[in-house]
């Protein structure tokens, strides 16, 4: 670990000490311009007693940091301009002179009211332990133990295919074959931020920003993308319930699992949500000058401007059961925070035929186990159940074409056919019944007009 540090440029360890202070509690965590001599303060707050105190921090990336580093801090933290109390922070890579520590410890004697707190290589480590971080190529990266609750224990975990099948015709879920079930747990995360901006000209203010955003980002190796709004009121809404990350537990629940690793580092998210941040606040705006002529002038947003409180991360639990009946397999696949999904696919709900996913109604065949739209579905003429027109044998009678389940219910049928009545017969096609009957009808009238009877 202390060959990572090493390795770290000023500009690296600054940033990872940006990320240990959020992940540690710490508040509004920014950092300010950075300057010639690589040097760049950290600023944050934090709650004590109520209060909310001011943090100013200096990271030294040096082998050493001596008495006037601490002096220096200390006068910086006493002069900051903080409604409230403020403190001062000094974290190193390496280790602290003897005359710095005792400044420090002097300063907490006298109950100075601006002390000043050392950080050094060992601490940050430990730091660094606690919080559950890893120090990877000089970033930190995102160890994740928590995840969405993968199930809804009330119901099982291939409820919501269940559920799907509850949106068809004359099949109740209960008779729904054992689904097959896998988890891919995907890594997202939730973050907070905020922009404060402003831009001037010479004629004074002409554009402001004061914005806080929270959105939910999936953090995979495909790259960072921000989610759609039904996702991220998943996330949103079930983050404070989130369970341990067990991949035994999860191998007793599903029969096949995979969890997989975050694209980048907490650092490459943060930086990744400030350049998307710079973007979207990014404005064109007209103001008049001093000589009444209108300017265009680009805003956009400084790094600085923008800062992030918070990188949450969390396990995502996208769940794919796969269930068959008769010739056809039924997969539904959602993402799943304990009672409450989201459908990713719903291959339940879809014609076989023809893939239509839009119609009102769709009716199961138990002849083939096919699921059909209105279009390829009739009524199995033998037994009155629905019957779909991709496995259906058909047969004419009385000039109207009739659907059945095999030859051997078509031909039960012909033999019932044989023994009816005519009119029974007929009514085998009302249409033609009618068409017949009102022809009749207007050559009765044609003939009883003609006659001079009408």
């Amino acid at each position: 670990m202390t060959t990572v540090l090493d390795d770290l440029s000023g500009f690296e360890f600054e940033d990872v000490m940006e990320d240990v202070f959020r992940n540690l509690g710490y508040e509004n965590v920014r950092q300010a311009a950075r300057v010639a001599d690589e040097g760049r303060d950290i600023l944050m707050e934090e709650q004590v007693n109520g209060r909310r105190r001011a943090v100013v921090v200096e990271c030294k990336h040096t082998s050493t940091v001596g008495r006037p580093v601490v002096q220096k801090l200390h006068s910086a933290a006493a002069t900051f301009d903080h409604d409230g109390p403020t403190r001062g922070m000094v974290a190193t890579t390496g280790r602290f002179t003897g005359p710095a520590e005792e400044y420090a410890e002097q300063l907490r004697a006298n109950n100075d009211p601006n002390p000043v707190e050392l950080l050094d290589g060992d601490d940050l480590r430990e730091i660094a332990d606690e919080v559950g971080l890893d120090l990877y190529n000089g970033r930190i990266e995102i160890l994740c133990e928590r995840t969405l609750r993968p199930s809804d224990p009330a119901r099982g975990v291939d409820a919501p295919l269940r559920d799907a099948f509850g949106e068809v015709e004359n099949i109740r879920p209960g008779e729904v074959p054992a689904a097959t079930t896998h988890a891919t747990l995907l890594p997202v995360v939730r973050v907070r931020a905020g922009v404060d901006a402003t831009f001037e000209t010479g004629a004074g203010l002409i554009h402001s920003i004061d914005e806080r955003e929270t959105f939910v980002v999936v953090a995979d190796r495909d790259g960072p993308r921000v989610a759609d709004s039904t996702l991220q009121e998943l996330v949103d809404a079930n983050l404070a319930r989130t369970v341990e990350l067990d991949e035994g537990t999860l191998g007793e629940q599903f029969d096949s699992h995979e969890v997989r690793r975050f694209g980048r580092t907490q650092t490459g998210y943060k930086e990744w949500a400030v350049d998307r941040l710079r973007t979207t606040h990014t404005s064109t705006v007209q103001y008049t000058g001093d000589n009444n002529v209108t300017y265009t002038k680009t805003c956009e947003p400084s790094r600085s401007d923008i800062s992030v409180q918070a990188v949450d991360a969390v396990y995502l639990p996208r769940v794919r059961a796969v269930t068959s009946l008769g010739d056809y397999e039924y997969s539904y696949t959602c993402d799943v925070a304990g009672p409450a999904h989201r459908t990713v696919e719903n291959g339940v709900r879809r014609c076989v035929h023809c893939g239509d996913a839009t119609d009102s109604t769709y009716t199961h065949c138990a002849n083939c186990g096919s699921i059909n739209c209105t279009d390829h579905t009739e009524t199995e003429r033998l037994v009155g159940e629905p019957v779909c027109t991709g496995c259906a044998v058909t047969g004419q009678f009385f000039f109207s074409t009739k659907h059945f389940y095999d030859e051997t219910n078509r031909e039960q049928f012909r033999e019932q056919y044989e023994a009816m009545p005519v009119y029974e017969r007929a009514m085998e096609n009302p249409p033609l019944v009618a068409g017949v009957v009102v022809a009749t009808l207007l050559a009765v009238l044609l003939f009883l007009s003609g006659v001079g009877v009408l």
